[in-house]
């Protein structure tokens, strides 16, 4: 089966949950306009790939923790978007759910795909509690404070910010969490998986932060040039465009370098290759051949 056929199932059934019996109609359309047509779903891919390259012996549990973390991405996608925080009109090619629903079911909403995120964790961790409980652990570390992506969200309200320190909560949390809760998920130890999920969380922050300065809002589907105009720290404003080209080709090539040995090593390298080829801009991508 498709990877992308088991992570839309099981967002499908989390959100069935969500929004089943009789919820305010608008509170769960915003939560379907919210998770929707998705992204990439990179973070649940990576955490499938990881688990499979483990093993994957409970996949119901595997499919569970990827839908989990795609839920707590959407949610503070809503939440990054409100008049707080970035006041962006359109989020993946249409509007913001704030922009669609108005501010008060955009907060419901994020709220509500973080409980949903959680409670998916629950009702699948049956087959395995002592691994659900790890896993439920581990995304709340990477969703909170101190190091999650709540922190780093805060950290865009501080005068003095570590560039590094505030790409690993911001974007490298749910990364490095993806890689962490797909070992978990097998039942293999997840240390040794946190570099990979690290280095492609920097990598994929890196990338955002060229994309905002190098590309508009037709292509990237969001709004574009942010980060000058909220004053926030990026890539782009420390190493400049060709240094910052530069960090994420190095970020890349160390991803593969810090591959566990594992049955399906070669998988995850070919996995982080594409991920090298999507990331990089086109007439810079040395990483990427």
């Amino acid at each position: 089966m498709p990877l992308s056929t088991r992570i839309e199932g099981s967002i499908e059934r989390a959100l069935a949950r969500a929004t089943s019996g009789l919820p305010p109609p608008k509170l769960a359309a915003a939560l379907h306009h919210a998770v929707k047509p998705g992204g990439a779903r990179i973070r649940p891919t990576i955490l499938l790939s990881v688990a499979m390259a483990c093993g994957d012996d409970r996949p119901e549990l595997s499919d569970g923790a990827a839908a989990a973390l795609e839920l707590i991405h959407c949610a503070s996608l809503v939440h990054d978007d409100l008049p707080c925080f970035d006041d962006a009109e359109t989020r993946r090619g249409k509007p913001s759910v704030h922009r669609a629903y108005g501010e008060a079911l955009a907060v419901l909403a994020g709220d509500s795909l973080i409980v949903q995120g959680f409670e998916t964790l629950a009702e699948t961790g049956t087959s395995d509690p002592a691994r659900a409980l790890r896993l439920t652990a581990e995304l709340a570390r990477h969703t909170g404070m101190p190091h999650g992506i709540c922190a780093g969200q805060g950290w865009e309200s501080e005068e003095v910010v570590d560039l590094a320190t505030y790409h690993r909560a911001k974007t490298g949390a749910l990364f490095t969490a993806a890689t962490r809760m797909g070992a978990i998920a097998a039942g293999q130890d997840a240390e040794p998986w946190t570099e990979l999920g690290a280095r492609i969380g920097e990598a994929f922050q890196v990338a955002d932060d060229l994309l905002d300065v190098m590309q508009g809002e037709a292509d990237t589907g969001k709004p574009t040039g942010q980060d000058a105009i909220h004053g926030r720290p990026s890539a782009v404003a420390t190493y400049g465009v060709d240094g910052a080209i530069r960090r994420l080709e190095d970020i890349l090539s160390g991803a593969i370098a810090s591959i566990p040995a594992c049955a399906g090593e070669a998988m995850l390298a070919e996995m982080v290759h594409r991920t090298a080829k999507r990331l990089v801009p086109a007439h810079h991508a040395t990483a990427a051949e």
